[in-house]
């Protein structure tokens, strides 16, 4: 399990910052050819997906070469059933917690699938046209790693923070838009913790704001001459 948020790691969270270009600028940049325009230009939801490559296998070179089409089918016998698909995802998040970013965000990326969704009054079908698609490299068995949930929540607060229409109640999972095919994040992440590490992040931005306010004001701030 992860720690409480009363972690020491709990007070040193800021969100992540994204370029003008629509990219992370913590992330190593690999661009995917899979992607096109999104119809509506509109980015107003997040779905949290996981993979490993091989099923259960964590490290190396082979999600990479998934989303950017070169992956050897002779690799692995597991390769050989996926290597023709063509998908990818805005954001991999690594065991490690080092950020790897495929798809700039304002672009469609091919994540989600055939995908059914509540939104409001009506349903949507197709979620790659207005959300982002962020992989954590893992599977429903294995923990993930505490350093992937600060790097998440640090993410998703700075896409947030970028994008107004994207709010906490537009985020979802691969399992919950896609339940009789997709199972992932599953049980082994902690959306509670999660939302804690969200709820630190998102608190001490607006405790920064305050102190910058209140030092712009100065101490005699609102008097009369």
């Amino acid at each position: 399990m992860p720690p409480s948020s009363s972690s020491p790691w709990s007070g040193q969270l800021a969100r992540l910052a994204v370029t003008p270009e629509h990219w992370l600028e913590n992330a190593r940049q690999v661009p995917s050819p899979n992607h096109n325009a999104r119809p509506e230009g509109e980015v107003s939801a997040l779905v949290l997906h996981s993979i490993s490559l091989p099923p259960g296998r964590f490290g190396g070179p082979a999600i990479e070469q998934l989303f950017t089409n070169q992956l050897d089918p002779g690799a692995h016998p597991y390769f050989a059933d996926i290597h023709h698909l063509r998908v990818s995802a805005h954001v991999l998040i690594q065991r490690d917690g080092r950020l790897v970013q495929f798809v700039p965000f304002d672009r469609r990326a091919w994540h989600a699938g055939r995908s059914r969704w509540h939104d409001g009054a009506r349903e949507r079908v197709e979620l790659n046209d207005f959300s982002i698609g962020i992989e954590l490299e893992g599977d429903e068995v294995h923990p993930y790693r505490e350093v992937q949930y600060r790097t998440l929540a640090r993410t998703v607060a700075g896409l947030m923070a970028r994008y107004p229409a994207l709010t906490r109640e537009r985020i979802t999972s691969h399992a919950r838009i896609a339940p009789l095919r997709k199972t992932d994040p599953g049980p082994a992440f902690d959306w509670a913790y999660f939302d804690r590490l969200l709820d630190d992040i998102q608190d001490q931005g607006r405790k920064c704001l305050a102190m910058v306010q209140c030092s712009m004001q100065g101490p005699d701030s609102g008097q009369g001459a």
